[in-house]
């Protein structure tokens, strides 16, 4: 399966910024969508955030994903890879 990845930069109310990639089918390209998916992870945070607009979230590239990536995509029609300050 190939997979977008979305390069995602968020401010969190603390003054730190978040970095996570949203990746999505290869043939996903609402972007309504794909900020949905972000939004509901943001969702599942103990703390607040500024937002998610197509001003902190931009397609990236595109890939070939990993079997966990796949698995988790077909559950939940995405998958998300934290890099900083998401915890």
């Amino acid at each position: 399966m190939k997979v977008s990845v979305w390069d995602t930069y968020v401010k969190r109310d603390d003054g730190l910024t978040m970095h996570f990639d949203i990746l999505v089918p290869e043939e996903l390209t609402d972007e309504k969508q794909i900020f949905a998916y972000g939004l509901s992870y943001l969702e599942q945070k103990p703390f607040k955030t500024l937002g998610l607009t197509s001003k902190e979230c931009e397609f990236c590239h595109i890939e070939n994903a990993t079997d966990t990536v796949e698995k988790q995509i077909q559950e939940s029609g995405f998958y998300i890879i934290e890099m900083q300050n998401c915890n």
